[in-house]
């Protein structure tokens, strides 16, 4: 940059600079740290305030600001400072000041620096660095975990992942880095279309699927939507997932606990609720297990159509059937009474927070809006990459590969309660991600089991865990009754950490 200087120009401080800092961008100093990494932009806006003291403070006021920033960790140690030309010319005062202030600051321990290393913000003052907190879920077994809904991370195809992604930085036009569809690219809704048509027999229009940050966010922008059309109230399985009724909640609708019974969730109590929205996982319910009857799926579909209402169907583990090939997505009945959800958050990994929504036409603008209006739609690069990854048969590998594990897992964690709890019952379909097991009374009372339990370092969950009331045959009866997660765990790790169990009672 250039300057000028003039008849009453202030020593060491270009002309101007107190009247056009305010205007200045942060575009030259962001260049320069996008060359070296270093905090050239930060150092500056941090700084601005204290060139603006007069001639005689500006030093000590230099310092000064210097110091409180790595004090109060807005400069955190490691950070690297610009040079002192550099920061001289972005304040707009004499190098001498700059230089000045960092050798103070090096010598009281603030910096340090080495003869053409540049200066850096020392690691002496701890107390400044911000204390950075992780809330991601932990696992509260200290020996084994049979949380459910956690898949195996391990098996995420990393190699094929890593090579879709090279494949797709090499082929995106770079007008598709821009603001999105907030559906979704179009790209991945038609993979999106043709996967779940063939694979969950749903009649799927790219133009109605909305590309989602998983299943919570499905569920959270059909529950504004709805809630601004006027409805209040919304039917949820009981026992179910609490995280729909805390979605429903967030958007300002009142739930309303429905009982299952062995054929799915129970049609009398549903039409005597006067609900017109109800929320179901009919593939694997959650947390029963069981797969919804024919007849019932048809007896929920022809109370949708009579109440003029919705189901929302969370295709809870809907492609991993151990014992046959998994039944067809409710959807495929009556696309116009039932809205679609799924995702890849137990198929490849829930941190990519990827997922799609399929709604009825009378739903969809509403639907598009307000995805549009949360979050400007979902990110570019994620979409192509996974879009890719369906159409060159990555996705459809993967899941083979995650139901060959699972299926040998579930075979174990049977096998290991039939030796360690002999006469205990698994309940539900061969499928999904989770077991029921009902041990028998010798085990119990619950509360007792479950205790020893955890003293003895392994997490579970009881079936009253997940809903109000429990009915039914399928989850009725004395005895001990566990929600049993497997995915997550080798078959050595299953049979160890249910020996644990057994020993602990």
């Amino acid at each position: 940059m250039t300057s000028s200087t003039g008849p009453g120009a202030r020593p060491g401080v270009r002309p101007g600079t107190a009247d056009h800092t305010a205007g200045r961008t942060a575009d030259h100093t962001a260049d320069h740290a996008a060359d070296d990494g270093t905090a050239r932009s930060a150092a500056w806006e941090l700084l601005l305030p204290a060139v603006s003291a007069p001639a005689r403070a500006r030093g000590r006021s230099l310092q000064a600001a210097l110091r409180d920033a790595v004090r109060s960790g807005r400069l955190t140690p490691g950070t690297r400072l610009p040079s002192s030309r550099d920061l001289s010319r972005d304040l707009g005062v004499s190098r001498r000041l700059v230089t000045e202030a960092y050798e103070q600051l090096t010598a009281e321990g603030y910096l340090r620096s080495g003869r053409g290393a540049g200066t850096w913000v020392g690691d002496a003052v701890r107390a400044a660095r911000p204390r950075v907190r992780d809330l991601a879920p932990r696992s509260p077994g200290e020996h084994a975990d049979f949380v459910p809904g956690t898949p195996d991370l391990s098996l995420f195809p990393r190699a094929a992942w890593a090579a879709a992604q090279r494949g797709v930085l090499t082929e995106l036009p770079h007008e598709s880095l821009g603001y999105p569809d907030p559906r979704g690219l179009p790209r991945l809704r038609t993979a999106l279309a043709e996967l779940l048509a063939r694979r969950r027999g749903v009649v799927a229009d790219p133009e109605r699927i909305v590309v989602v940050s998983g299943v919570a966010q499905a569920t959270a922008l059909l529950a504004d939507v709805l809630h601004a059309r006027g409805m209040r109230t919304a039917g949820v399985e009981d026992p179910g997932s609490p995280q729909h009724e805390a979605l429903y909640t967030s958007a300002g609708v009142d739930t309303v606990p429905l009982p299952l019974d062995d054929e799915g969730l129970a049609v009398g109590p549903l039409r005597a609720s006067g609900v017109r929205v109800v929320v179901t996982t009919p593939a694997h319910q959650f947390p029963t297990g069981i797969a919804y009857s024919a007849r019932r799926r048809a007896e929920l579909l022809d109370w949708a159509r009579t109440v003029d209402g919705l189901v929302l169907e969370d295709d809870y583990d809907g492609d991993f059937r151990y014992d046959r090939a998994p039944v067809g997505a409710l959807q495929g009945l009556d696309p116009e009474r039932v809205a679609y959800t799924g995702s890849v958050s137990k198929s490849l990994a829930p941190g990519l927070r990827l997922g799609w929504l399929l709604v009825p036409q009378w739903l969809a603008d509403d639907v598009i809006e307000r995805k549009r209006t949360v979050d400007l739609g979902h990110p570019t690069l994620d979409q192509a990459l996974f879009a890719r990854f369906v159409e060159r048969g990555d996705y459809d590998r993967q899941l083979r590969r995650c139901q060959r594990a699972y299926r040998e897992r579930r075979d174990a964690l049977v096998a290991a309660l039939a030796e360690h709890f002999p006469g205990s019952r698994v309940t539900g379909i061969a499928a999904g991600l989770h077991a029921i097991a009902t041990l028998p009374e010798r085990f119990g009372p619950e509360e007792r089991f479950l205790a020893r339990v955890a003293e003895a370092g392994v997490a579970v969950r009881p079936l009253a865990a997940y809903g109000r009331a429990v009915e039914g045959d399928v989850v009725a009866g004395k005895g001990v009754r566990l929600v049993l997660g497997y995915a997550h765990l080798t078959p050595g790790r299953i049979r160890a950490g249910v020996g644990r169990m057994a020993e602990a009672v």
